[in-house]
């Protein structure tokens, strides 16, 4: 199975990414192909709302989302040639960073394509805070995505307390990471 890792922390070696490695670990063990895209420090401009795409595409935009002028390069040709995505994000304000959220508004330029394929997907989050209701408005958002999007979600892990890479580091939700990857076979 092919999956992209869409990555959307601004800190590379920050504790979302450090259950990304450990999941793309798990995954790869189990015999998967993953591409790890850093929506973060790609050049994606916001979607403006000007509907040029007609919902279908292309976008008018001219950035690594590669949806400019028909074409397919880009994130989202990863995207479309995958069999599963997996959202990473730090939890900002309750919900995904606005890296990856300027990548998931994208989608609509080609979000009919996303739907026929009936991708899986999953997400990873950390927080700092360790509130039972910590995740409560990133996985509504993320199960309104599966739902719309029709992927079939694989899992979530969700980090409660993993503010500092150590913590995390130190955190079961390393072996959390690793063995949703792990359990993944095509």
């Amino acid at each position: 199975m092919k999956i992209v890792v869409l990555a959307g922390s601004p800190q590379k070696h920050g504790s979302s990414n450090l259950l990304a490695e450990q999941f793309i670990k798990g995954a790869k063990e189990a015999g998967n192909h993953v591409s790890f895209l850093d929506a973060a420090h790609c050049n994606i401009e916001p979607c403006t709302g000007c509907v040029r795409c007609g919902y279908g595409g292309p976008c008018a935009q001219n950035d690594d989302m590669g949806s400019e002028n028909g074409g397919n390069g880009g994130i989202k040709a990863e995207i479309l040639g995958a069999d599963m995505i997996v959202f990473v994000t730090p939890l900002y304000y309750f919900g995904m960073s606005a890296q990856l959220k300027t990548v998931v508004d994208r989608f609509c330029a080609f979000n009919g394509e996303i739907q026929r394929k009936h991708m899986r997907s999953a997400l990873i989050s950390v927080a700092w805070n360790a509130d039972s209701w910590t995740f409560e408005a990133l996985t509504a958002h993320y199960q309104t995505l599966v739902r719309y999007l029709n992927f079939r979600d694989t899992g979530m892990v969700l980090g409660l307390g993993c503010g500092t890479p150590d913590m995390t580091a130190r955190s079961r939700y390393m072996a959390e990471a690793y063995e949703l990857g792990k359990s993944l076979r095509g």
